[in-house]
């Protein structure tokens, strides 16, 4: 098979772009292929997803352990022909200044990845030498495998960047693609805009693929990325088992950032997904025991979410009979009293949650976390499970823990800090601004399963 990493020298070089292109280029050829994702981020492996008709799954050197990683890319690439990695962030960027724990570079040597290097050559010269040379030797484990220039001025631009490179770096140049401002996909507060709000059109994907057709040697990236085939070791936790209770998954515009994992650790405990739209169903989805609503947009669809009334009653409704509720920062935000917008409207939501949560036009918080779980809230079993936040709003009464409600989760973002409480339990209702990966803790997914399961 064939497999590699995308990396960038740092964080808006275009990776994106070109692993989208490289992706479209390949389906075209007629090419089985899998997209994945280092890091956390929710928007850019939906986006693969679009143009490969199969899941892309995170990658996460500080969320997963390694042999974690290595078995779910094993299992993804089985049926497929190519596998291509999208980094995050500079190759080298991750949890902390002093290790690579959560980069790009950590993940290509644990899954033995050939890497290549897209550079921003819009302002360079002859210096690009000097910054390839470093990304090369920065870590003689890392196989630095070809470079592909960004944003680049012309044919001529090309070749003065190969000619700087001939002579001092031993590394192939792979091509290198011009500017490109009607490609780039609009971004806003989290990033791009999902693959649910703004679907890559056919035209859209027909013209990356050319992109990458008409200025990146794709037999000679090929010829680098030639691999062997992963061996699939199957996991315990990993083993369907028969569905013994149904649980109603939240998906449209407004909840749409869930891991594959979660999802498919949840089926793979017993549980029959069933998708609905808190923007467009009336009714919740019949016979379920469960509940799950992940993050996304709901400040965005405020006004709608606030006029599904019917819905909103049912999920309250649901919740006080102490049905099993998960929900992380957008579904917290739709379980609240209200969502006051940046213009300072509010929007009456469910109601479990006595705050007001309130939208920021600066980031409220970023980074990885790790969550203790105390035993007895009844959903997750006690133990450490790995996360990440990343939200612009607030809880304008940030204080829950009052009556019936409490905290169960201990919250640090780094190992000596103090704990903060978070994760805000109510009958069998837990909501969170903290997105969790179940990979960390598959016992969660199982949690969840036999809690609903009870009754």
């Amino acid at each position: 098979m064939h497999a590699c990493v995308i990396a960038g020298t740092h964080s808006g070089v275009g990776k994106t772009t070109l692993t989208l292109g490289l992706l479209a280029a390949l389906r075209k050829r007629g090419r089985r292929v899998r997209g994945f994702k280092v890091g956390p981020d929710f928007i850019d492996p939906g986006h693969h997803a679009t143009i490969t008709g199969t899941a892309a799954y995170n990658l996460d050197g500080w969320m997963l352990s390694q042999d974690y990683n290595r078995a779910c890319f094993a299992r993804a690439v089985q049926d497929m022909d190519i596998g291509l990695v999208e980094g995050m962030m500079g190759a080298f960027d991750g949890y902390g200044g002093k290790t690579e724990a959560g980069s790009t570079a950590e993940m290509a040597k644990w899954l033995g990845l050939p890497v290549i290097l897209l550079v921003d050559a819009s302002a360079m010269a002859r210096s690009v030498a000097a910054l390839v040379y470093g990304f090369q030797y920065f870590d003689p484990e890392l196989r630095l495998a070809g470079v592909i220039f960004n944003r680049i001025g012309g044919p001529g631009h090309l070749d003065y960047l190969r000619e700087a490179l001939e002579d001092n770096v031993d590394v192939p140049v792979l091509g290198g693609l011009p500017e490109q401002t009607e490609l780039r996909i609009p971004e806003r507060h989290l990033g791009l805009r999902t693959a649910e709000e703004q679907p890559l059109s056919p035209a859209y994907i027909e013209r990356l693929a050319g992109l990458i057709e008409d200025h990146i040697d794709l037999e000679r990236l090929l010829q680098i990325a030639a691999v062997r085939r992963p061996p699939v070791r199957v996991q315990p936790a990993m083993q369907r088992t028969q569905p013994r209770v149904r649980f109603g998954v939240a998906r449209d515009e407004a909840f749409c950032f869930y891991y594959p994992d979660n999802l498919e650790l949840l089926a793979q405990a017993g549980a029959e997904l069933v998708f609905f739209s808190p923007l467009r169903d009336r009714h919740l989805p019949p016979h379920v025991q469960g509940l799950y609503f992940g993050g996304g947009y709901p400040e965005l669809h405020a006004a709608r979410l606030a006029a599904n009334a019917s819905l909103r009653r049912e999920v309250r409704d649901f919740i006080e009979r102490r049905g099993v509720v998960y929900a992380e920062c957008g579904g917290l935000m739709y379980l609240a009293d209200a969502i006051r917008d940046g213009q300072g409207r509010r929007f009456p939501m469910v109601g479990i949650y006595p705050t007001t949560v309130r939208l920021l036009p600066r980031l409220s918080a970023l980074g990885y976390v790790e969550v203790s779980l105390a035993a007895g809230h009844g959903l997750f079993p006690a133990g450490t499970v790995r996360g990440h936040e990343f939200h612009y709003s607030e809880l304008e009464e940030p204080d829950l823990c009052h009556g019936p409600i409490r905290a169960v989760y201990a919250v640090r973002k780094r190992p000596g800090d103090s704990p903060r409480p978070e994760g805000y339990a109510y009958k069998r209702c837990l909501a969170s601004y903290i997105h969790l990966h179940f990979g960390s803790h598959p016992a969660c997914a199982a949690g969840l399963v036999r809690a609903a399961e009870q009754g």
